[in-house]
């Protein structure tokens, strides 16, 4: 079991590292960008050989199938690539945009999963494949999460103002939770409608993201507490990874939000941590550290993600109504966050530009398939999977492409 293991993450590293060299050697696309590219293309290379000689697809098929990629990111790398996300985030400017990182990973979840939910049990209707609503929410649920991953160093390199930044990092640290949480809730439902209570739904919320925030604080506030005893950059890095992977475990047998764990706890680390609890020299460690994880682990999702291209069926007849559906996805982001933002406006804080660039900025990833590949045949996971890869590839490839010049356009106020 741990020979085969390995065999699988050495396969995963190796691919990652060679497609990351021949990204920065001769594409030079962003790195998330350059390597869900250069996986597709190996993935439509493979499936053609294949085509040719077909015992290899089925081996590589089975391959891909063995990787259980769900469980990999909800689970393992998830709270690593937040918990390195949040330590980064300096808090004197999240509180500067606060409000709108508030709404937007909360409201506009909600508001974008009925948008898009409703909006795909219109179009199944009207392509003759008719599907519960309940299951649709599921897919409004589940495609609602951004990922910042791909979007911020493009945003960087742009000059676009730090509070527009601020916001799509902030509202995605926080919405990949949230969405989990209401994916989870709807799943629940979806799967025991005889047990239908929305009290009970409204409950199991609740204790997910009440109790995920209080577990974060616990955590942060622990690691904070050794930090300041010792001053030991190795012990001090060791103890950062110890609360990660300890949150996630509590927090999975608590029944609680493990993302929102690690993403309290981290906000605490890097901030409070760094400035009163380590060493110049041990936040250097830490952050070069969690910067190293933080790319690793990002080069073999989006590897993971153009390899699974492999093991998605996509029926050319579906091609209309997935295309039909990009657009609905992105309408109803646009929606989901101009809605909140009227409430912000009222303090002059953000403008119709920077709408529009939360839109497009807002990029599907990882999190998206993982949650898919989590519905079982009886919700039509295989449809639901092949809609949700369209609107993330399109995500990542075009949106992740192009963010950079929409945000260049237009006047963009400190404020905004």
């Amino acid at each position: 079991m741990i020979t085969h293991f390995f065999d699988l993450l050495a396969v995963l590293v190796v691919l990652s590292a060679l497609l990351a060299y021949v990204n920065h050697r001769f594409i030079r696309l962003p790195s998330a960008i350059g390597l869900m590219l250069t996986s597709l293309l190996l993935s439509l290379a493979l499936v053609a050989v294949g085509r040719l000689h077909p015992p290899l697809l089925h081996d590589l098929t089975t391959w891909v199938n063995e990787v259980d990629f769900a469980d990999l990111l909800l689970e393992v790398m998830l709270g690593f690539m937040l918990f390195a996300g949040a330590i980064h985030i300096h808090l004197e400017e999240l509180k500067k945009v606060r409000a709108a990182v508030v709404l937007f990973s909360t409201l506009s979840v909600v508001v974008n999963t009925f948008l898009v939910g409703t909006g795909v049990f219109g179009l199944l209707q009207a392509f003759n494949l008719p599907t519960p609503y309940l299951h649709c929410l599921l897919f409004g649920a589940l495609i609602s999460p951004t990922d910042p991953v791909a979007v911020l160093s493009i945003l960087k390199a742009a000059g676009v103002k730090k509070s527009v930044e601020m916001k799509i990092a902030g509202e995605s640290l926080f919405n990949d939770g949230v969405s989990v949480v209401v994916f989870l809730s709807i799943l629940k439902v979806a799967l025991q409608p005889e047990e239908l209570e929305w009290t009970n739904v409204a409950l199991l919320f609740a204790q997910e993201v009440g109790g995920g925030v209080l577990l974060g604080f616990a955590a942060g506030f622990a690691g904070f507490y050794l930090m300041r005893n010792i001053d030991n950059y190795k012990v001090e890095v060791l103890l950062t990874l110890g609360l990660v992977m300890g949150s996630y475990l509590v927090a999975h047998h608590s029944h609680v939000s493990g993302p929102l764990a690690v993403v309290i706890a981290g906000l605490l680390i890097g901030n409070h941590g760094k400035r009163l609890a380590m060493s110049e020299e041990t936040a250097d460690y830490i952050d070069k550290f969690w910067e190293m994880i933080d790319e690793i682990l990002n080069a073999v999702l989006f590897v993971l993600i153009g390899l699974e291209l492999v093991v998605i069926s996509f029926p050319s007849s579906r091609f209309g109504l997935g295309i039909v559906v990009i657009v609905l996805a992105l309408v109803s982001r646009y929606v989901s966050i101009w809605l909140p933002a009227q409430l912000i406006r009222l303090r002059g804080v953000i403008t119709s530009h920077t709408i529009l660039v939360l839109t497009w900025g807002g990029l599907r990833g990882g999190i998206s398939i993982a949650l898919a590949l989590k519905l079982t045949p009886e919700l039509g996971r295989e449809m639901w999977l092949m809609l949700t890869y369209l609107v993330v590839a399109f995500s990542i490839l075009v949106q992740g492409l192009t963010v950079g010049r929409l945000a260049k356009r237009g006047e963009m106020p400190q404020t905004a």
